[in-house]
C-alpha cells in the first residue's frame, strides 16, 4: 500500500507544476501584450488552439457519461426527475441575475457621458450580424442531422439528446445491454486519458490567449470603460459569493469556498482562455469525483451550460442599461424588464464560446431595440475582459447547480463530496476517471427516491 502511494504521489506533484506553470504564462502574456502589442496579437491563434483541441473532447465526453450513467438506472423517471428540477432551478437562477443587474446599472448608471463615434456605431451593427437567429432556429439545431453527427457538429445539446435517447435504449435492452455499457466505459477512460495529454498544453495556450487579447484591447480603453468593468465584475461577485454561496450553505450545508477550492484549476483554465466551455470536461469528472451520480452529472452540467447562464444574465442587464444611458435614451423599468426577459430566452445556447455573449447582446437588441444596436460598439474594446467575468460566473453557477440537484434528487454521495472537498480523497490528474466506487449504487438510489 505505501509503494503504491509512494508511486502516485509523484504525478499529482507534476500536474501542480504544471498549473503554475499556466499562471507564470498568464503574466508573460499580460506582459508581452503591453510591450509589443503587434506581436503578441499574432500570438492569438495559439490559444484558439488550445482551446480547439479542449472542445474537440467535449462531445465524446458528455456522450459517455451521459449514457453510461442513464443506461445504469433502471428507473428513467428518475433521469426526467434531475432534468426537470434542474431546468426549473435554471429558470429561478436566470431570473434572480437578471434583477441583480437591473439593480446594479441603475445604482451606478455606467454609460452617462460616453460619446458614440462612427467607428463603435459600424462595431456594434457587425456584431448584431453575427447573434441574430430566432428561438425556433436554436429548437431545431437541437436536432442533429445524423446519430453520429451529434459527436461531431459542435452542438452539445445535440450530444445530449441522442445520449439521453441511447441510454434509454440500453436501459430498455437490460443485461443484452451491458457490453456495450462495458465499452463505453472503457472509451471514457480512454477520452479522459487524452484530455489529460492535452492540458500539459495549458500554459502554452494561456499564454498565447492573454497575450492576443492584451495586445488587441491595450490600455486605453480599459481606462474609459473602468466603470462598468468594475461594477460588473462586483455584480458577479454578489452573485456568486452572496446569493449562490448562501443558497448552497442553506440548502445542503456545503460551504462555497471549499467547493470554489475544490474546482480551483478550473478557474485557473477559464480565466486564461475567457471560456467556461474548456473547463466543461473536466467540471464533469471532477463533479463525478466528488460524489454526484453519472446521470446527474450528464444531466445538470451540459444542460446549464446552455441555460444556465447566470454571468451572461447579468451582463446582458448592466450592458443594455450601459448603453441605453450612453446614447442618451435611458430605459424605463417597464422597458428593462421586457427587454431582458426576451434576451433571456434569445440568449440559450449560447454558452461556452467567447464573445456569444456580446453577439446574443446585439442580436437581442436587433429584433426587440434596433435603435440601440449601434451602441454595442462602445463595449467592443473590453467585451474580452467582461467575458472572463461572464465565463467565471457561469461555471460557478454550474457547479453549485450540481451539487444542490444532486442533493435534491438524492443523486449524491454526501460522506464522499465531505471527503474530497476535505482533500482527503484528491482528484486523479493522470486519468481523470472515478474510480472512488462509493457513489450510491443504482438500487441506494432508487429506494432514496421511494
Amino acid at each position: 500500500m505505501s509503494t503504491t502511494v509512494s508511486e502516485t504521489r509523484p504525478k499529482k506533484d507534476r500536474t501542480h507544476y504544471l498549473y503554475i506553470a499556466v499562471i507564470a504564462a498568464v503574466l508573460l502574456g499580460i506582459l508581452v501584450g503591453l510591450a509589443a502589442p503587434s506581436f503578441a496579437v499574432e500570438l492569438k491563434p495559439i490559444g484558439t488552439a488550445f482551446v480547439n483541441l479542449i472542445k474537440m473532447m467535449i462531445q465524446p465526453i458528455i456522450f459517455c457519461t451521459l449514457v453510461i450513467g442513464v443506461g445504469s438506472v433502471a428507473n428513467a423517471a428518475k433521469v426526467g426527475k434531475v432534468g426537470g428540477l434542474a431546468l426549473l432551478y435554471f429558470i429561478v437562477m436566470s431570473t434572480v441575475a437578471l434583477a441583480i443587474g437591473v439593480i446594479v446599472g441603475n445604482i451606478i448608471d455606467p454609460g452617462t457621458g460616453l460619446q458614440l463615434s462612427a467607428d463603435s456605431s459600424q462595431a456594434g451593427q457587425d456584431a448584431a450580424a453575427d447573434g441574430h437567429a430566432s428561438t425556433t432556429d436554436f429548437l431545431l439545431s437541437i436536432i442533429p442531422t445524423s446519430l453520429f453527427s451529434a459527436l461531431t457538429s459542435g452542438v452539445v445539446l445535440q450530444t445530449l439528446l441522442v445520449a439521453l435517447l441511447v441510454g434509454f435504449a440500453l436501459q430498455r435492452m437490460g443485461e443484452s445491454g451491458k457490453p456495450i455499457l462495458n465499452a463505453i466505459t472503457w472509451i471514457q477512460k480512454l477520452i479522459f486519458r487524452v484530455l489529460a495529454m492535452i492540458m500539459w498544453a495549458a500554459p502554452v495556450g494561456a499564454f498565447g490567449a492573454i497575450a492576443g487579447v492584451v495586445g488587441e484591447t491595450g490600455v486605453d480603453a480599459l481606462k474609459s470603460l473602468a466603470v462598468i468593468m468594475i461594477a460588473f465584475y462586483i455584480t458577479c461577485a454578489i452573485f456568486v459569493f452572496v446569493i449562490l454561496g448562501t443558497l448552497l450553505k442553506l440548502a445542503t450545508g456545503v460551504n462555497l469556498f471549499k467547493l470554489l477550492k475544490y474546482l480551483g484549476r478550473e478557474f485557473l483554465l477559464i480565466l486564461s482562455t475567457s471560456s467556461s466551455e474548456s473547463a466543461l470536461p473536466r467540471l464533469i469528472a471532477k463533479m463525478e469525483h466528488a460524489g454526484v451520480e453519472k446521470a446527474t452529472v450528464g444531466v445538470v452540467v451540459p444542460t446549464g451550460y446552455s441555460f444556465n447562464l447566470d454571468g451572461t444574465a447579468i451582463y446582458l442587464t448592466m450592458a443594455s442599461i450601459f448603453i441605453a444611458d450612453a446614447m442618451g435614451d435611458p430605459l424605463s423599468i417597464a422597458e428593462q424588464i421586457g427587454l431582458l426577459l426576451f434576451m433571456m430566452v434569445a440568449s440559450k445556447g449560447a454558452a461556452g464560446v467567447t464573445g456569444a455573449g456580446l453577439a446574443t447582446l446585439a442580436g437581442g437588441l436587433q429584433s426587440h431595440r434596433p435603435e440601440m444596436v449601434d451602441g454595442v460598439g462602445l463595449i467592443v474594446g473590453i467585451d474580452r475582459f467582461m467575458s472572463e467575468a461572464r465565463a467565471l460566473t457561469n461555471f460557478a453557477g454550474n457547479s453549485v447547480a450540481t451539487v444542490l440537484v444532486g442533493h435534491w434528487t438524492k443523486t449524491i454521495d454526501h460522506r464522499q463530496l465531505d471527503r474530497v472537498l476535505a482533500g482527503q480523497d484528491p482528484f486523479d490528474e493522470t486519468t481523470m476517471v472515478d474510480d472512488h466506487a462509493t457513489t450510491p449504487t443504482v438500487a441506494e438510489g432508487e429506494k432514496a427516491l421511494v
